[in-house]
């Protein structure tokens, strides 16, 4: 296999397309069709190589740019490398090029205002270095002017510096590459020197051309002045100026028949007109009893324009006539702008030709006569003044229907629209109506189109807005927000104002028409906002709006607690928490009333529509009515606990009886509801309603109350954090007091049986005999515990330990205030009192604190010790616990 061909020289290695380059390296081919393939810098230059041996190749390069190798393919070497490379670029024509043919050596300059000249483009300057200037961002000139203040860097001026010129095209050009460039400008300048003489040959014809050109042009140039002479052009200036004097020659009579025209026609004019001076007095009469004003304005208009400066005395006469007309039409306009109600075009309409009038006479002998500065602003004052008047009246009439019962049909019929929200619906519409027509006269009275000869008056507009506004929102806010709940700066504007009727309205009644209202309010706040008005007048409204959505959270929240404090007529003492044992439906209930007075709320006033604010922002009057009206009604909640705990029905007896078992076992109405009867009722005894009771306390403390922060966050609302705690503290505060009666009920008779059950029969310790069977006061002391904690198991277990505990304490108490007052102990009696008090604790040693505990054992040492009757003791005790260990087996669980 032949060797791969190797490209080592080259020449020349750089130029633009079509240069010719004499490739030299090694193994190039045997001869000229093993040649088979030749790019350089990509580009595929086979048609214009010429091969000359097997290390000489001579060929022209394609239209490539920048640098790249030189690679030849042969038919049995295949394709070769290249050790050197070629560099390509593109030539521009410039002064330092040689040219064939003219080029335009300045460039064309673009006028100051951005045209674009017709004339061809002019040329792209070479960089006379032949370097890359890709990547050097050019200076200003106005930098390099600085330095240069008399040189440029154009390479076609006189005053061309070389320093401009490398600062403004090599500044990041290195030294090593500017060198490069020197060089490349030195063999140019070199080439051309000696190919002069070649180039004139290369371009004969051209040159030939341009002689014969120049040759045709000197004979051509001295045939005209042969019959011309030197001055060619005098003749062509005299014989434009003849042309120009026969034109004005020409055209001389026809401009004076069109002056004379105009003159006849003028005073044609003048006599019709004539007709109509005379006509006018009884013509503007007609069109002022018509009402067509803006016709006897542009009538006088006319007049005034044709005959105000005439001298002839019956034009003078009929204009004074005229004059009059006008004054009474003026006194008739005023009139009539200040009449209401009208529609605002109409009104500006007016106004107008008030204003056109009062300039056209203005100067006349009859403008003293009636003034009037500014119509617009009179015009605007009548509207203002109008719209009050009708807030007014509608305030009186709704306001009186609401003091007198017989004429409101809303009284007597519960499904009629009450008279406070009809007065709200009238008052929006009114505003939504008239207001715009006020602001809009406003408008275009500051914007010069209605202003007269006064000065414009921004700050009374501004009052006379702002006055309108909060009148607004004061009717609005008497009849819709009760007066003790009024605490914004209204209330001030309220003092000149007829108060609102007391309403007998429920609170479920007002409630369902409060939505209404406040959309209502709403709706007329959006026309406010998009006839663009200053934020001051729409601040009015906007905490207008703050106050009802605020009265109607409030309104919302105390309808909640009004249902809250109802709910003890809705327990059923159902046991439906299936995570807390012995809490009933009674929670659940609160939450539905809460969760549905949120969800009112979330949909009637704490969703913010455009331009509102955030009702529950912190620290805000929203936050704290929230927490306020939320905490009262978890206190209300509380004393519904409390309520349905102290409350008794008939059937309770008002004391537990004093027998031998003092607490019996659930009766049968609760075996009922155990078994799965959830219909109690009043069939349960009051003790076990106590108990559920304080299970619901228990429940709510630890788990509801906390829970119902999820109300607020599922509408991303602030959780009432201290409300909740607040209302937790007050719940635990009411267990305590409920377990105390609880304990206190069931205590106190237990333990009251104590002593005469220990001493019936008249029973002495010092003269107990031989027995290993339990006391019958200590036998029904556990069995009566065991009734007390078969009661709580079978409500909530939770409430085991809070109740028994006190309850053992007591007992342990009393055994040992019974064994200390004991006188005498024979063996048998101390033995008996001692296993008494061991299996007693025993049985409550789960149930007992270090209290009990201490008491226990006050109650032992009060009792003899017989010598070497302490295993005897301990036997019994087994003995006895082994008999019971039915009744005690409850006792020892720990956590049930």
């Amino acid at each position: 296999m032949a060797n791969r061909p190797i490209v080592t020289g080259l020449s020349p290695k750089e130029g633009p397309p079509g240069t010719r380059v004499t490739i030299r390296g090694e193994f190039l081919g045997s001869k000229s069709t093993d040649l088979v393939g030749l790019t350089i810098c990509g580009c595929d230059c086979l048609l214009s190589a010429e091969w000359k041996s097997d290390k000489k190749i001579i060929a022209r390069t394609g239209a490539a740019k920048g640098k790249g190798d030189i690679i030849v393919t042969t038919r049995y070497g295949g394709v070769g490398t290249s050790t050197v490379q070629f560099r390509a670029y593109y030539e521009t024509i410039g002064p330092m090029k040689e040219s064939a043919v003219w080029i335009e050596e300045s460039p064309m300059q673009s006028l100051a205002w951005g045209r674009r000249s017709l004339a061809p483009t002019g040329y792209i300057q070479e960089d006379p270095l032949g370097l890359s200037i890709e990547g050097n961002d050019k200076k200003f000139p106005e930098d390099l002017r600085d330095i240069f203040p008399e040189g440029s860097g154009d390479l076609s001026q006189e005053s061309f510096l070389p320093g401009w010129f490398l600062l403004e095209n090599h500044h990041a050009t290195s030294f090593e590459d500017l060198k490069a460039g020197l060089s490349y400008l030195r063999r140019r300048v070199e080439s051309q020197k000696e190919g002069q003489l070649s180039f004139l040959k290369s371009n004969a014809g051209s040159v030939i051309d341009q002689l014969d050109t120049l040759m045709a042009l000197r004979d051509r140039v001295t045939q005209d002045t042969k019959l011309h002479g030197k001055d060619q052009v005098s003749d062509l200036d005299v014989a434009i100026k003849n042309s120009i004097a026969a034109s004005h020659e020409l055209f001389k009579d026809v401009l004076a028949r069109k002056e004379k025209a105009d003159a006849t026609r003028a005073a044609l004019s003048a006599l019709s007109r004539h007709k109509f001076l005379f006509c006018l007095p009884n013509s503007v009469e007609k069109s002022s009893e018509r009402n067509e004003f803006d016709i006897a304005v542009n009538d006088y208009a006319r007049v005034k324009n044709l005959f105000g400066k005439t001298e002839v005395p019956v034009f003078k006469k009929v204009l004074e006539e005229v004059d009059h007309k006008i004054l009474a039409i003026r006194r008739k306009l005023h009139s009539k702008i200040q009449e209401m109600p009208q529609g605002v075009e109409q009104q500006k309409k007016l106004v107008k030709a008030l204003i056109s009038l009062e300039a056209q006479q203005t100067g006349t002998s009859v403008h003293g006569m009636f003034s009037v500065a500014d119509p617009a602003w009179d015009a605007i004052e009548a509207r203002a003044k109008y719209l009050e008047e009708t807030f007014l009246k509608s305030y009186d009439q709704y306001s009186s229907k609401e003091a007198n019962p017989g004429e409101s049909k809303s009284r007597a019929d519960p499904n009629a629209v009450p008279n406070r929200v009809q007065f709200c619906e009238e008052m929006t519409e009114i505003a939504a109506s008239q207001f715009p027509d006020l602001w809009r006269l406003g408008q275009a009275y500051f914007t010069g189109e209605l202003r007269g000869a006064g000065q414009p008056k921004p700050g009374n507009f501004k009052r006379i807005i702002l006055t309108v506004i909060e009148q607004f929102c004061s009717y609005l806010k008497a009849a819709l927000i009760p007066h003790n709940s009024q605490r914004s700066f209204l209330a001030n504007n309220m003092k000149g104002l007829p108060s609102w009727p007391a309403s007998n309205l429920s609170l479920n009644y007002l409630i369902t028409w409060l939505p209404h209202c406040l959309r209502y309010v709403r709706v007329s706040y959006a026309t406010l906002i998009r006839l663009d008005l200053p934020s001051e007048a729409l601040d009015i409204v906007l905490k207008l709006i703050d106050e009802l959505r605020l009265y109607y959270l409030s309104t919302i929240l105390k309808k909640a607690n009004e249902k809250v404090k109802k709910l003890h007529e809705k327990e059923t003492w159902e046991f439906t928490v299936e995570e807390f044992a012995g809490a009933t439906g009674l929670p659940l209930k609160l939450e539905e009333i809460l969760s549905e007075a949120i969800e009112d709320a979330h949909v009637i006033c704490l969703t913010p529509e455009i331009r509102e604010n955030t009702l529950l922002e912190p620290q805000s009057d929203g936050q704290r009515e929230m927490a306020k009206r939320f905490q009262e009604t978890l206190a209300t909640f509380c004393g519904v606990i409390e309520t349905l705990a102290l409350q008794r029905s008939d059937e309770d007896p008002q004391q537990a009886p004093i027998l031998s078992q003092l607490i019996g076992f659930p009766t049968a109405p609760l075996q009922q509801q155990l078994s799965g009867d959830k219909s109690w009722g009043y069939s349960i005894s009051w003790e076990q309603r106590l108990l559920c009771c304080l299970s619901n306390c228990i429940y709510s403390n630890k788990i509801f109350f906390p829970k119902l922060g999820g109300l607020f966050t599922k509408h991303n609302y602030p959780v009432p954090t201290i409300a909740i705690e607040n209302s937790r503290s007050t719940v635990n505060t009411l267990f305590s007091s409920l377990l105390d009666m609880y304990v206190e009920h069931k205590s106190d008779p237990l333990v009251g049986t104590i002593e005469p059950s220990m001493y019936i029969g008249r029973f002495q310790w010092d003269q107990v005999g031989t027995s290993e069977k339990l006391s019958p006061y200590a036998h029904e002391c556990c069995d009566n515990l065991v009734s007390v904690y078969s009661e709580i198991f079978s409500i909530s277990p939770v409430l085991l330990r809070p109740v028994l505990e006190p309850i053992v304490q007591t007992v342990a108490e009393e055994l040992a205030r019974l064994m200390t007052c004991v006188q005498k102990f024979n063996v048998n009696g101390a033995l008996q009192a001692r296993v008494d008090i061991h299996v007693i604790r025993d049985a409550v040693r789960v149930y007992s604190n270090e209290t009990a505990k201490s008491f226990f054992m006050e109650a032992l040492e009060a009792i003899p010790q017989v010598p070497e009757s302490e295993e005897r003791v301990q036997e019994t005790v087994k003995i006895i616990k082994n008999n019971m260990r039915l009744q005690l087996m409850c006792l020892k669980v720990v956590d049930p």
